[in-house]
């Protein structure tokens, strides 16, 4: 039986890792004079400029790539990575780049799910912000000023540091990168109770085409607006963010719950789906997330494997015990969850535990840039607005603050009318697997989305940015796509936002510098913005 999992909501989220692009260029006057852009603009050694000649270039290319579908040598590679240590050193590259025809990719914690941070189809430069990381929290003010190439791993550890009793709302997996988890929405565990990572931006830094350093003042409101849910690769470079921090309670409980299929758990998730996002109270985020598991299997005086179906039900609550015992024997008493498999225990080690870790793990494992497993994958995402009999996949509930916050207020679109998000995932092991055999992994999670389709959201069906998926639709290498060719993906990340999305990049970088498969189109005249429907002739 092919290995698979299975995966909703605790999937790796975007930021920016991988590797691909046209295979390594050989070099070429423009390239050399790139260099010489750097040098003569940015006389500083601490300026690290990687090419395919130097001996680390792999391994800097490589640390962060945590999809192995991109890791193949005929996968393309960028002609140079540029690893700043300042802004200032951003502002040069984008400068030189632009000069000289060379493409911009920008990797800040390298989980891309399609690899877009540091792939392309033509020359480009890998801006790696690995050394950009400062988070300065104020307690006082409730706020912190994040840089992009921070991990949730090191905000969630440095806001701890300074206060037990404040948090902030965004992912589980500690080695997503800032950059593109806020960018892109950012959900996680207390998504319920305050709104996605987006919701709580208040001020960013961002390097536009000019080599301008923008605060939220310089930059206007509409961009302001489009890199708060409507990802920011389309528009510049993301430098910092500064965050508005969440009031915690000294106790959140945590309960992983497992169950298998002969256990009823069909029934529970269908149960499920009508009480956790509705009929709780905010302060209880219940996932579900369904996988395979290799069980061992006597027959015959033989032992063999075969692999089965499991469920985890994963629970946070803000709040004690107590309370959870009863809302769980009162909701959803199906589960039959027991006082042992609650634990009392602070935010920030709630963290830990959902993070991956053991209970006993100490908190600066959240410091931990690595990921202990890497695979090759291929993700897709629904949401789904009513319920479904006999589920079999993931879930993540909406609901609660999700619903009071406007469809427009910021650029991530996914609010009321949604019961709950479904990440589909499939994994395997790209270096004992043939090209055939990873092209059939793909095929068979193209299968049960088309198979879903009656199910979930439609018109549009709709996405999430931050699970990436090709298979929706993409820009043309070199060209600039129409508005029409773009909203058959772009209406599905962002439905009635798109056509803002466009407008404000057709504003802020009109001759499309920063681009990519799935980067936002700018209309660029008067006439295409008539024909493609944008503007009302009187």
């Amino acid at each position: 039986m092919e290995s698979w999992r299975l995966l909703v909501c605790m999937v790796v989220v975007l930021s920016s890792r991988s590797i691909a692009s046209s295979s390594t260029f050989s070099a070429t006057p423009f390239e050399d004079d790139f260099l010489e852009c750097l040098h003569f603009n940015y006389h500083d050694s601490k300026l690290e400029v990687y090419t395919p000649n130097n001996s680390s270039y792999s391994s800097i290319l490589q640390f962060s790539m945590y999809n192995l579908r991109f890791i193949s040598p005929t996968t393309p590679k960028p002609q140079y990575i540029v690893v700043p240590s300042h802004e200032s050193q951003v502002q040069t590259v984008v400068v030189c780049s632009r000069k000289h025809g060379l493409q911009v990719k920008v990797r800040s914690g390298g989980h891309d799910f399609e690899g877009l941070s540091y792939t392309s189809h033509v020359a480009f430069i890998l801006i790696d912000l690995v050394n950009l990381r400062a988070i300065d929290v104020d307690v006082q003010d409730n706020s912190a000023w994040v840089q992009a190439g921070a991990t949730l791993g090191e905000v969630y550890y440095r806001i701890a540091e300074k206060s037990r009793l404040h948090g902030f709302p965004a992912g589980f997996c500690p080695t997503v990168g800032v950059g593109g988890h806020f960018s892109g929405g950012g959900y996680g565990g207390m998504m319920r109770k305050y709104g996605v990572a987006a919701d709580h931006i208040v001020d960013a830094r961002i390097v536009n085409a000019n080599g301008e350093i923008l605060n939220r003042e310089t930059m206007g409101e509409d961009l302001f607006w489009a890199i708060r849910g409507g990802g920011a690769a389309s528009f510049g470079v993301i430098i910092a963010f500064k965050i508005k921090l969440v009031q915690v309670p000294p106790i959140v409980t945590v309960s992983l719950v497992d169950r298998t299929l002969d256990q009823h758990v069909m029934q529970v998730i269908h149960k499920w789906q009508h009480i956790a996002s509705y009929q709780v109270p905010e302060e209880l985020f219940i996932q579900v997330y369904v996988h395979t598991v290799a069980n061992n299997c006597d027959n015959n005086n033989t032992t063999s494997t075969r692999r089965g179906l499991q469920t985890q039900f994963q629970i946070m609550h803000l709040g004690p015990r107590e309370e959870l015992m009863h809302l769980m024997e009162e909701k959803l008493p199906e589960l039959e969850i027991k006082r042992e498999d609650c634990r009392e225990t602070s935010w920030i080690e709630s963290a830990v535990v959902f993070g991956g870790f053991p209970n006993t793990a100490p908190l600066d494992v959240l410091l931990d840039r690595t990921m202990q497993e890497k695979f090759a994958f291929k993700a897709k995402s629904d949401f789904v607005t009513t319920s479904i009999s006999n589920v079999r996949v993931s879930l993540s509930p909406w609901g609660g603050n999700m619903n009071e916050i406007p469809g427009d207020e910021i650029a991530f679109p996914h609010r009321a009318g949604n019961m709950y998000l479904f990440e589909y995932m499939i994994s395997w092991n790209e270096k004992e697997e043939s090209a055939r055999a990873s092209q059939m992994h793909i095929n068979w999670i193209r299968e049960l989305y088309n198979y879903m389709s009656p199910y979930v959201s439609m018109n549009p069906r709709a996405a999430y940015l931050n699970v990436r998926d090709l298979d929706l639709g993409h820009n043309k290498a070199n060209e600039t796509p129409t508005y029409s060719e773009a909203r058959i993906w772009g209406e599905k990340y962002f439905k009635g936002n798109f056509k803002k999305l466009v407008e404000v990049k057709s504003e802020v970088d009109p001759h499309n510098f920063f681009t990519n498969e799935q980067s936002i189109p700018p209309i660029l005249t008067f006439k295409s913005m008539r024909n493609e429907g944008l503007v009302v002739i009187p």
